[in-house]
């Protein structure tokens, strides 16, 4: 997930221009000497000495002939520098912005592997915000802001309480990382649209069986579909977007997977690549309590229809044991569980009724 990160530089910090007067001193040269043999002014040389000049190529050739070594010993030793004096500056702000931390899971990206594990106090805190910088690929909190912070504009959510913007900026940054790995083609809708009819035929199948033709099929489409443990209190089971204009995101979590809400999520986040505007990110839980925009109410009746078309309505309305929902299912191509999920969602049977048909998916890999 991630790899070991170098620590910062301690206070102390050596100037290149200390070897050099180091050398100055060894060999009973004064600035002034020195300032002729470099063909330098006094001016010049006092500011290098004084490391207030950097070493530039022509001084490091220079050098070479006057002081000894290469040019590309003074050089680096001129980058390490300047190097450790911007490290020390940023651990500066890093320390500064420590308070930011709160705002993620970080413990739960901790334990998850997207960040390193350590205590998270006051000494640690400052790699912590870099390590979060650099899981955001973002140069300060202000620019998380700009580009995270201010997603949430976007937003088109289905509960009250999704409003942790840590938590879900997290969970949607993971899945940016896992789609920047994959390549694919432009998206087609029609092809999209054709395979959603093929995926419909996988719901009978395993974790395990399913998920590598669901990919293929989503990638063909140039859909990409990412598979990302839910985060804590990022409360979303589903998000579908646009990455840019060519390239449609669904992205699920294990909240709450059992086959059933698993398959409707998947095909109300397909809805909204479907039908809706790509400039909205649309946050998805599958409960009871769910906010009902017009875009999710639209969502909800193509992911429904889908599963079991409108003109089934009146047999599955009339369902009434276990043996008819299982007759059903096996008429419509379905997995039962689906055809349970359905009846227990729309109040005609109790959420205690037949829950061993449906299937969980906590064994899954992707999950």
């Amino acid at each position: 997930m991630i790899k070991e990160m170098q620590e910062f530089t301690p206070d102390w910090i050596s100037p290149p221009s200390d070897t050099i007067t180091d050398i100055l001193e060894e060999r009973d040269w004064t600035q002034v000497e020195f300032a002729k043999r470099m063909g330098m002014s006094k001016k010049q040389t006092n500011l290098m000495l004084n490391a207030k000049a950097p070493i530039t190529y022509d001084t490091a050739l220079k050098l070479e002939s006057v002081i000894g070594s290469t040019a590309k010993f003074w050089l680096n030793r001129e980058a390490q520098y300047r190097e450790s004096l911007a490290r020390k500056e940023e651990l500066k702000k890093l320390n500064d912005w420590n308070d930011w931390v709160h705002k993620f899971p970080v413990r739960d990206l901790m334990n998850k592997g997207f960040l390193q594990n350590k205590r998270i106090d006051s000494k640690n805190k400052p790699y912590i915000v870099k390590e979060l910088l650099r899981l955001f690929k973002v140069a300060s909190p202000k620019e998380w802001e700009s580009r995270y912070g201010n997603m949430q504009v976007a937003f088109r959510r289905t509960k009250e309480e999704q409003s942790d913007i840590g938590a879900i900026t997290s969970w949607i940054r993971l899945g940016e990382i896992s789609a920047e790995q994959r390549d694919g083609p432009k998206y087609d809708r029609n092809k999209f649209v054709r395979s959603l009819d093929a995926i419909r035929k996988l719901t009978k199948l395993s974790p395990k069986e399913f998920e590598p033709e669901l990919q293929k099929l989503c990638c063909d489409s140039g859909v990409v579909l990412v598979f990302i443990p839910s985060i804590k209190n990022a409360h979303v089971s589903g998000v579908a977007r646009w990455l840019n204009p060519h390239k449609p995101l669904i992205q699920l979590s294990s909240y709450g997977k059992y086959n059933d809400r698993f398959w409707f999520t998947f095909f109300h986040e397909a809805a909204h690549i479907l039908l809706h505007n790509k400039n909205n990110v649309f946050l998805d839980e599958f409960d009871h309590s769910r906010l009902y925009s017009q875009e999710e109410i639209e969502a909800d009746k193509w992911a429904s229809d889908h599963l079991i078309p409108e003109k089934y309505t009146p047999e599955f309305l009339a369902l009434t044991n276990r043996v008819a929902v299982l007759a059903f299912a096996k008429k419509l191509d379905i997995h039962p569980g689906i055809v349970v999920g359905r009846l227990q969602h729309e109040g005609i049977i109790d959420y205690s009724w037949m829950v061993d048909l449906k299937e969980k998916f906590d064994s899954s890999p992707y999950f």
